[in-house]
């Protein structure tokens, strides 16, 4: 591999490791997605770079990138007779031979060597977690290269990843902190029969406590211990050791069912074990077995064998931290540099929880849990909070960025305990977060970073006519890139809604935002729709309204518009230069705008709302009237596609196959429940499905197996606007925080089985519409994902957030590669078939059952049609567009180009 010069380039090469060796390569996986795509593609070519659990590299192939989680791809998950898969990651492999193992590699890109990488790319853009990715180690290796590379050098990284070293440093230092206290793997193993650790922290610390894995991300591996409870505690740290016991007859208890899904819950790197583990018989002496693969572990559990067992994962931790639990306001500050490198932190953010926890789940899905920024204290103590994270981003040495996590006591006390030298880059993390507060979106802000960091390794004594030389051209591509900005065509992105999915909705909006924000093609503008059926308002919004992933706080926002903080003005005014330079024209304060004004500010518009009235062609028909391109389909498809029991009717009469259904409405509930209750057990069976009959695809979406569950689920439909749905929502298991739709109609269907087919399995399919020369509507089926739910159904969790649900795709309809053609190709069949009733246009996404049956007779049971499908980055649609060889901007960019071509044939008419 030779070489290019950089004057022989138009951009720079930028290499983005992602993945790694961490528990939370999924998120350092889905952080390398999001910097990929919001790279500034007229400046930046990203070059995907594949950190696998082993540490091995992969120059992945581009398509790989838009997987739900790595296991889908690498190494893939197993074939099992149509049954859910075993997922492993790269280090069951570990005793794989070099060559199967590069084979493996080369079928999702290229092996790339560590030292190839000075050839490959110019610079390294670095969203490793945890150990390896934020401890120094990758750093080290890249001077040695003389590759420059984004974020803190080897030492600062080095003391950034040990929340141990921190707190002896912090308190040496004089910085305020919590108690703290430490249990080593050896006191854990031989001293803790009597209860000598739990009393040790109870003098010592006393409850409630935090128990932390020292070297792991702030999500993972934590608990809080909220009581004096020797069973809590020994819980918890048995959690941040990731030890996991278990005795025989918990095993024997449990059906083959629960066991198979005990092995894939301890799988999940984020909150079970892991592989590959060591098993040690009673206590952690010397273990007696290691195990690889899940099928070796299942055969050991099922054999007689043993008694009591302690599972251990190779990566464990030899220490565990116990620190005081601080009541208080908790905060997430970045700080940044100016252009002459000295720190900026930039406005902090409360995070508002729904439990003490702020665990995975509420870190990283829309709308559970809330980040207010400027954190609600007064002025002097948000002054204080600046002043003592610049203070700790100086002492250490930290470079380019990091992230101070820390607490305000009531008192008013500012406690910083957690200092990291990188950040979650997902769409609406804190890193893109509260660099929108002084203006910069997401693309802009990357191109500082870069920029910041290049400067950065200037000045290490390493390399510095080099860093010097890339520095230069990244400023003349920048200057060039300015002016190209007028020719580009502007797109309304309109996001959030009132429907149980809007804070979904800010997630797709955010991510066609980006996509957009990134190209030489287009310049995105977000606004917000936020009301009722009734009435309904726009806004335009900044940026930093639209990385809010709670719709609430942005409808809050624009209804209730307040001053800038003054706070927040000061550090705008101290990041002007900043702001200036990589995102001129800023906007800071939303506006309100009439439909009519739409086509003075905009060329296009992509609606990213879900349900109503995104989807029911009521924002279509205005768009029409006012001449205005948009994506998806028309008025009169939207009308029927929004409403579940027409569109079943609808296709039922064309001769697809639809699930038994009937509406359930309020005034037959409230005029006699029993009568009700009765008809529908005379007619659907136990158990089936009960769903809104007009909202989004996983609203409320409920398998209803007795009376009790369906009058819960008619309680919490039907309830007036004064009762409490405590009861109810516990009949149902919602989970914290999980909405539930008030309608004054709901769908009840049969719940769809085998019905005797030899394979049966859920679908969803995409497709992309176009418009031929000659003015007919030509229909890409994609090739449709498998999709497997946990629970009963699938939740909002395995279809929208990186790193969860497993979405196969191609789906497996069999293991023949003949037969597998013959049935995809007579499902997608059906699904254009549906498509073309519905009159479809733009795009949609089908979802479905598949019966296949011995004799190879195939039956395609239509669920229901999203017009306006989820479009955020885990979305499975893009894994079947990338199959089709388009690329997310491709393919939004087709959505976009149907758009325009209908509204010419409408005009031309």
């Amino acid at each position: 591999m030779k070489k290019v010069a950089i004057e022989d380039k138009s951009r720079l090469r930028v290499g983005i490791l992602f993945g790694g060796k961490s528990r939370e390569r999924e998120i350092s996986f889905a952080g390398g997605r999001t910097v990929y795509d919001n790279l500034d593609k007229t400046l930046f070519d990203p070059i995907p770079l594949f950190v696998d659990s082993l540490g091995k590299i992969t120059l992945l192939d581009w398509q790989y990138l838009y997987k739900g989680t790595i296991r889908d791809f690498f190494p893939g998950p197993t074939v099992n007779d149509g049954k859910k898969p075993w997922q492993v990651y790269a280090d069951s492999l570990a005793e794989m031979p070099d060559e199967s193992y590069r084979k493996l590699q080369e079928s999702v890109g290229k092996p790339v060597k560590i030292e190839e990488l000075t050839d490959l790319i110019d610079i390294a853009f670095l969203t490793l977690h945890g150990p390896y990715g934020e401890d120094g180690c990758i750093q080290g290796i890249l001077e040695w290269l003389n590759i420059p590379y984004t974020g803190s050098g080897i030492f600062p990284s080095a003391f950034g990843i040990n929340k141990i070293r921190q707190r002896n440093l912090l308190n040496l230092l004089g910085f305020q902190g919590p108690k703290f206290s430490l249990v080593s793997r050896e006191e854990f193993a031989n001293g803790n029969e009597n209860g000598e650790i739990f009393n040790r922290i109870k003098g010592e610390i006393g409850f409630p406590c935090v128990v932390k894995a020292p070297h792991q991300g702030s999500s993972i591996g934590v608990s809080i211990v909220d009581k004096s409870d020797a069973n809590q505690f020994q819980t918890a740290l048995m959690k941040s050791f990731f030890l996991l016991s278990l005795t025989k007859e918990e095993w024997n208890s449990k059906t083959d069912l629960q066991r198979l899904q005990w092995i894939h819950e301890q799988l999940d790197v984020r909150t079970g074990v892991g592989l590959p583990v060591s098993v040690y018989r009673d206590d952690l002496g010397s273990p007696t077995a290691s195990f690889f693969q899940p099928t070796d572990l299942l055969a050991f559990l099922n054999g007689n064998d043993w008694k009591t067992i302690i599972l251990e994962p190779f990566d464990a931790e030899d220490f565990v931290l116990i620190e005081e639990f601080i009541e208080g306001k908790e905060f997430s500050c970045i700080v940044i540099e100016d252009l002459d490198g000295k720190p900026i932190a930039l406005p902090p953010t409360e995070i508002v929880k729904y439990t003490n926890l702020f665990d995975y789940r509420s870190k990283y899905l829309p709308g559970i849990s809330r980040k207010v920024t400027p954190i609600g204290v007064p002025q002097e103590q948000l002054e204080d909070i600046k002043s003592l994270c610049e203070q700790m981003y100086q002492t250490f040495g930290f470079q380019v960025y990091a992230r101070l996590d820390g607490f305000i006591r009531p008192n008013g006390q500012v406690i910083l305990n957690d200092p990291n030298t990188t950040s979650g880059m997902l769409p609406s993390s804190f890193f893109f977060h509260q660099s929108a507060e002084i203006g910069l979106n997401p693309s802009q802000f990357l191109t500082y970073i870069i920029h910041s960091s290049l400067r950065c390794r200037m000045n290490n004594g390493k390399s510095r006519a080099q860093n010097a030389h890339l520095l230069a051209h990244l400023q003349k591509w920048m200057e060039a890139s300015q002016n190209a900005n007028k020719k580009k065509t502007r797109v309304g992105v309109v996001m959030g809604g009132y429907s149980t999915e809007r804070h979904i909705s800010m997630e797709s909006g955010r991510n066609i935002y980006e996509k957009l924000a990134s190209s030489d093609r287009y310049i995105p503008i977000p606004f917000f729709l936020t009301g009722s059926d009734e009435k309904y308002s726009i806004y335009r919004i900044p940026v930093k309204l639209m990385l809010k992933d709670n719709a609430d706080d942005v409808k809050k926002a624009v209804e209730n518009p307040q001053p800038l903080h003054r706070f927040v003005s000061q550090i705008i005014q101290e990041a002007e230069e900043i702001t200036h330079r990589f995102a001129s024209g800023a906007l800071f304060d939303s506006e309100v705008v009439t439909i009519n004004e739409l086509p003075q500010m905009v060329d296009e518009v992509f609606i990213a709302l879900h349900g109503r009235p995104g989807e029911d062609g009521s924002l279509q028909e205005k768009l029409d009237e006012l001449g205005i391109p948009y994506n998806g389909s028309g008025v009169e498809s939207s009308r029927k596609t929004i409403n579940k029991f027409e569109t079943n009717a609808l296709l039922r009469s064309h001769g697809i196959l639809v699930a038994d259904h009937m509406m359930v409405y309020r005034s037959e509930w409230q005029q006699d429940k029993n009568q009700l209750f009765t008809e529908i057990e005379n007619r659907f069976s136990f158990p089936f499905i009960a769903k809104p009959a007009d909202d989004g695809c996983s609203s409320a979406v409920k398998k209803i197996k007795n009376r009790a569950e369906l009058a819960a689920f008619c309680d919490l439909m039907f309830r007036s606007e004064e009762a409490k749905p405590e009861t109810p929502s516990q009949v149902l298991n919602l989970k914290a925080n999980e909405e539930f739709p008030q309608k004054s109609g709901f769908l009840i269907e049969t719940l769809i089985s085998a019905n005797g087919a030899r394979h049966f399995l859920e679908i969803t399919g995409g497709m992309l519409t176009k418009t031929e020369d000659n003015g007919t509507r030509t229909y890409l089926i994609f090739e449709p994902s498998e999709t497997l739910a946990s629970g009963e159904v699938l939740s909002l969790e395995e279809k929208f957030l990186a790193g969860e649900g497993q979405n196969i795709t191609p789906a497996r309809f069999s293991s023949d590669g003949t037969d597998q053609l013959r049935i995809s190709t007579e499902v997608k069949q059906t699904l254009e078939k549906t498509a073309r009733i519905l009159n479809v246009e733009g795009y949609c996404r089908i979802d479905a059952f598949v019966r296949i049956f011995e004799d190879g007779r195939i039956e395609t049971l239509i669920i229901e049609i999203n017009s306006l499908p989820g479009m955020t980055p885990a979305t499975c649609i893009f894994h079947q567009a990338a199959i089709a060889q388009l690329r997310p901007f491709d393919f939004i960019d087709g959505i976009l180009e149907y758009g325009k071509s209908r509204q010419s044939n409408l005009v031309n008419l």
